[in-house]
């Protein structure tokens, strides 16, 4: 018979691992942020025959990620969680949407999260972008930054994989093989970003940008962006 030795958790250990689980909360499907209504522009990218399958979505999703709104989130993030002043960062995010409903999609889900967040950990955070206040809140937890940004882009790059599943369509081992191959650029994002300043935002991804445009006069739509 084999005896399983356990060893306790030390204090800073059961730590770290409470506010691991506080992040993954805050970013999980079930916290409400509304992340399901938001599509990022990849319903006009579909619905224009841009994206038709596994690797077009993956094409798709890793240029937003490395070169568009995942990198430029990430540093905002990062630069929030540094302790950067909070109502420049906000407005920086806010100039950066380029379009009306991507602006309306981080200001929303970041109003959400805020409202939550304050409920239950007693704060008062202004609303902001969704990255600039993710960064702050996240100041309380003893997590490097480079963990909480590595956290948002997995949160924001699955919510775009559950969308693609519906509308490419994708089939789910398809589209779950999609996010766990982009699982290296995500931490090599999330790594950068940590030692990123302000001169390092730059947002590239003109073609996921255009479609995001486009998406607010699309015929019919499931989607806020």
């Amino acid at each position: 018979m084999t005896t399983i030795t356990t060893i306790p958790m030390t204090t800073d250990a059961a730590a770290d691992t409470r506010d691991l689980l506080a992040l993954s909360q805050w970013l999980s499907p079930a916290f409400p942020l509304g992340g399901y209504a938001f599509s990022h522009g990849l319903e006009q990218a579909v619905a224009a025959c841009d994206v038709t399958a596994a690797d077009g979505f993956k094409d798709w999703l890793h240029d937003v990620l490395r070169h568009g709104a995942g990198r430029s989130d990430a540093i905002l993030l990062a630069l929030a969680h540094r302790g950067g002043d909070a109502g420049h960062l906000a407005a920086l995010a806010q100039a950066m949407a380029p379009s009306r409903e991507r602006w309306a999609e981080t200001i929303a889900q970041g109003r959400a999260f805020v409202q939550t967040t304050n409920a239950i950990l007693g704060t008062e955070l202004a609303p902001a972008a969704l990255p600039v206040v993710v960064g702050i809140q996240a100041r309380r937890l003893a997590l490097p930054v480079e963990t909480v940004a590595g956290l948002y882009l997995q949160a924001f790059a699955g919510n775009l994989t559950s969308i693609a599943t519906r509308i490419v369509p994708l089939g789910q081992t398809a589209a779950q093989g999609v996010l766990a191959g982009l699982a290296g650029p995500i931490a090599e994002i999330a790594a950068a970003a940590a030692a990123a300043t302000e001169d390092d935002l730059a947002s590239g991804a003109p073609g996921a940008d255009l479609a995001a445009m486009l998406h607010e006069t699309q015929g019919v739509r499931l989607f806020q962006s």
